[in-house]
């Protein structure tokens, strides 16, 4: 992991939680079941390159302090800490802390209580992981969020804590910004690219909706409690969709890209979505498919390789980025 501050932007700073929950839950892997995961096993696992995992195995190394070793049949630890009882993964751990850290940059909050309830979900991890899961939760907030938003999120994952519903004033971009009170379910918060959705159960609207939290002036706690589905999971609500905007007009479908080497370096690293395989040819490019609904926020993505990244299919996606790059030049010619 490289050191320093994160980059501002929700890929970077996701991507580095992403990677910490992958590294310590490599390490329950490998504890539970000494011998029985290889480096092969083990990217093939997250969907990442064995080169990726080597990477995650010199973190557990030295970051961590931790004897990780091989033999022919796998990896193992010489020795490791107990691993103390949890009834949550470690990357809802990683959800729990963050919300904290939300918490505590709010002057409203308690300071010196959350600060003891933090050493008390830390308590829960080995001495060893802490400095890795610190610095990974430290960047999230490296961005100046304005105080409003601040609130907002501090009260939005109080009632996700509490199971409180929650009634909002919010305005609505597809209506010219009319403003709507609704009485909401709230169910996660996501954080995306220097925004938070909120994913929330509307009692207007009868269904499970997304809410820009910025776009909320005004959240009350109420009295009444909810629960949660049994049957949400958050993957299956978003579907294949690249990104967190969903899209109802439209399926998911196979899409194959072709990047240029020094493209497709950083490309292979990174798992940017769960569908996401990759290839390395013979000319040092490299090829990847995905099957997702293809959303306005994957055309940004593709325009940002410029001339490194080429549509292999669909036919209509390739036009597209074409007719982008097009309008992007008359603009800049102009």
């Amino acid at each position: 992991m490289v050191k320093g501050k994160a980059k501002i932007g929700g890929g970077g700073r996701l991507e580095e939680i992403r990677r910490t929950a992958r590294i310590l839950d490599i390490v329950q892997h490998i504890a539970v079941a000494p011998g029985r995961w290889t480096r092969k096993s083990l990217a093939a696992k997250y969907e990442v390159s064995e080169r990726q995992i080597q990477k995650d195995f010199e973190i557990i190394r030295n970051r961590l302090n931790l004897d990780l070793r091989h033999d022919d049949d796998g990896y193992f630890f010489k020795s490791l800490p107990k691993l103390p009882t949890v009834s949550y993964s470690f990357s809802e751990a990683l959800s729990i802390l963050m919300a904290a850290r939300v918490a505590q940059t709010n002057p409203g909050i308690n300071s010196s209580e959350l600060s003891s309830a933090i050493a008390r979900l830390e308590s829960l991890f080995p001495a060893e992981a802490l400095p890795l899961l610190r610095e990974a939760i430290d960047q999230i907030w490296d961005l100046p969020f304005p105080g409003r938003r601040n609130d907002l999120l501090t009260v939005l994952h109080r009632a996700i804590a509490e199971r409180s519903q929650v009634r909002l004033v919010y305005s609505t971009a597809s209506r010219k910004n009319e403003l709507s009170e609704r009485v909401v379910d709230p169910y996660r918060l996501v954080p995306y690219m220097g925004i938070w959705q909120l994913v929330a159960y509307c009692h207007s609207r009868k269904e499970v909706l997304e809410f820009n939290v910025d776009r909320i002036s005004k959240a009350d706690l109420l009295d009444s409690n909810y629960e949660v589905p049994a049957d949400f999971n958050l993957d299956s609500y978003f579907g294949g969709v690249w990104g967190v905007y969903r899209q109802k007009r439209r399926l998911p479908e196979d899409i194959v890209l072709e990047f240029e080497p020094e493209a497709g370096r950083w490309v292979n690293e990174g798992l940017w979505h769960p569908s996401r395989s990759v290839q390395q040819l013979a000319n040092g490019r490299v090829s990847a498919k995905l099957h997702i609904t293809v959303s306005p926020d994957f055309i940004s993505w593709l325009m940002h390789f410029g001339w490194r990244v080429k549509v292999i299919k669909p036919d209509w996606l390739k036009k597209s980025l074409a007719a982008e790059h097009k309008r992007a030049a008359g603009i800049m010619k102009g």
